[in-house]
């Protein structure tokens, strides 16, 4: 590193953390519009996001079905690359250990969606398959293609779109020429200083702030909803705002205050905490539940999911190209956007959290290791809840019905052995996923609109709580108000969408220079 870079960033380093105020005021007036208009016409706003829900899934589905496949494609090319030895970051050492980064990463990104998904999604898929597949619903021989395409929704296109080739640039870009740790630096190989400087990086920054804070504070919302059910289930308390209110604060305080103890503190106390508790009831489940169907599931799943891939990967449904998206949009569509939505914060996070990482690690972890995880995180609740339902027809289906995902988590939980302290042992569970995820995105998005790696205290404060008060805000409303926030997500991945777009051959290029740099 030169005299001249050293003193950059020493000065860099040297100033006092700043904020944006120009992103602060176009994400933070953007959400509160959003709610005042909940609040005051809930009907106009469900009729305005639903328009452009349709719009989105209809005319951007294919795109973004086409750069979540490149994106994982890449990711595995670049694997094979000499550069992909390269690590990033200026660190030779890695400032957390490997099981404290994955850790972080898996419990963040996996947040609550990871729990109640979990035990929805393949019950959703068991009783409705999906029209690819073209089985009876709630037969034998549906099973193992809704854990195909629960596999195909939180699998390898899902994490690589995450944080791979988007934080390789980012972490290049920050770490090595200075250029801020945000969401904008993934635009400066096609508009240079304009992107950093311009109304352009300000424009995508506040963007893709708006997305996270969309996909964060429907968790958040969620939650309250959900944990307020289990609590009415398991112990008879009311079933109503002010409960769903009492647990909404109760997180907000918690993540917080792990946020004002900085991201070597809480974010990763609460990862390893989450991390061993999710293990132990892995654990559990695979030996008092259904063992030999559980990993007969994973390996035929899996097998049905590599098999159909790219059928799946690239499913436009029988309406065509540009169709009706049907069983797509609210499905596949759905997920791409909202996990789109994350994607640039996301790459930030894992920017900061990878340094003194190669290429190749973090490629191996997110687009490989993770999915695969996750996948058999996804069969052992969700399959146990598809042998229960074979076993017995309605144990679970009767419970989900309408859709209900933390009805369908107690009647899985709750058909098993010890199954009052296990449903609460899973609420405790999600309770801390949606506390990490709401910690490291209130850094990400406080150091997007910051000069500085470390963001005030009060920044992260803010936001921490403004995420709060606004699921407050849409949860007043009943399910409905935090539903249109989950479908909105699906409209911001539009433009976030965009600004991914570069990584698809900037990551290379920049492979392809550090494996000069190390041949040298």
């Amino acid at each position: 590193m030169t005299m001249q870079t050293d003193s950059l960033k020493d000065a860099a380093l040297a100033a006092p953390p700043s904020v944006d105020k120009t992103i602060f005021a176009l994400s933070g007036g953007f959400i509160a519009l959003f709610c005042l208009w909940a609040l005051v016409d809930l009907k106009g706003l469900s009729s305005a996001v639903d328009i452009g829900f349709a719009f989105s899934a209809k005319y951007f589905g294919l795109y973004w079905q086409i750069l979540l496949l490149a994106t994982f494609l890449i990711s595995l090319a670049i694997c094979l690359m000499p550069g992909s030895k390269a690590k990033l970051g200026n660190l030779e050492k890695p400032e957390f250990s490997t099981f404290q980064w994955g850790s972080m990463i898996m419990c963040t990104l996996l947040a609550g969606g990871g729990v109640f998904w979990a035990a929805g999604e393949p019950m959703a898929h068991f009783i409705s398959p999906p029209p690819l597949f073209g089985v009876e619903g709630k037969t034998a021989e549906a099973a193992f293609p809704a854990l195909a395409q629960s596999f195909m929704h939180w699998g390898f296109l899902a994490w690589a779109i995450l944080g791979s080739l988007a934080a390789i640039m980012l972490m290049y870009y920050h770490y090595e020429k200075q250029l801020p740790l945000a969401p904008r630096t993934l635009l400066y190989p096609v508009f240079g200083d304009k992107a950093i400087n311009g109304p352009i990086g300000k424009i995508a920054d506040a963007a893709c702030i708006v997305a996270v804070v969309a996909g964060t504070v429907g968790p958040i919302g969620f939650l309250g909803l959900q944990v307020s059910y289990g609590l009415n289930a398991l112990f008879g308390i009311p079933n109503e705002f002010a409960t769903q209110a009492v647990v909404i604060l109760v997180l907000v305080g918690i993540y917080t205050a792990s946020a004002l103890s900085g991201i070597t503190r809480g974010i990763q106390a609460m990862s390893t905490f989450n991390i061993w508790l999710a293990g132990a009831l892995m654990l559990y489940m695979l030996i008092a539940g259904p063992t030999a169907f559980i990993f007969e599931s994973y390996f035929q799943g899996l097998g049905v999911y590599l098999t159909n891939f790219f059928p799946m990967a690239m499913y436009r449904g029988e309406a065509g190209m540009f169709g009706e998206p049907g069983w797509l949009g609210w499905w596949t569509v759905f997920f791409w956007g909202w996990f789109l939505g994350y994607g640039p914060l996301m790459a930030v996070f894992v920017a900061r959290i990878s340094r003194g990482r190669s290429i190749r690690a973090m490629i191996i972890l997110l687009s490989l290791v993770a999915p695969l995880v996750t996948n058999f995180w996804f069969t052992i609740v969700g399959g146990t809840g598809i042998s229960m339902e074979l076993a017995q027809a309605g144990t679970v289906s009767a419970a989900f019905e309408g859709f209900n995902l933390p009805a369908a988590l107690l009647a899985i939980t709750q058909n098993m052995p010890m199954g009052f302290l296990l449903s609460i042992l899973f609420m405790i569970l999600t309770f801390v996923f949606v506390a990490t995820t709401g910690d490291s995105m209130t850094y990400v998005i406080s150091v997007s609109m910051s000069n500085s790696d470390t963001p005030s205290s009060k920044l992260r404060a803010f936001w921490a709580i403004a995420m709060g008060l606004t699921a407050l805000v849409l949860v007043s409303l009943g399910s409905s108000g935090i539903g249109k926030l989950q479908s909105f997500i699906v409209i911001t991945a539009v433009p976030v969408s965009l600004i991914l777009l570069p990584s698809l051959w900037d990551a290379v290029r920049i492979v392809r220079l550090k494996g000069r740099e190390l041949q040298g």
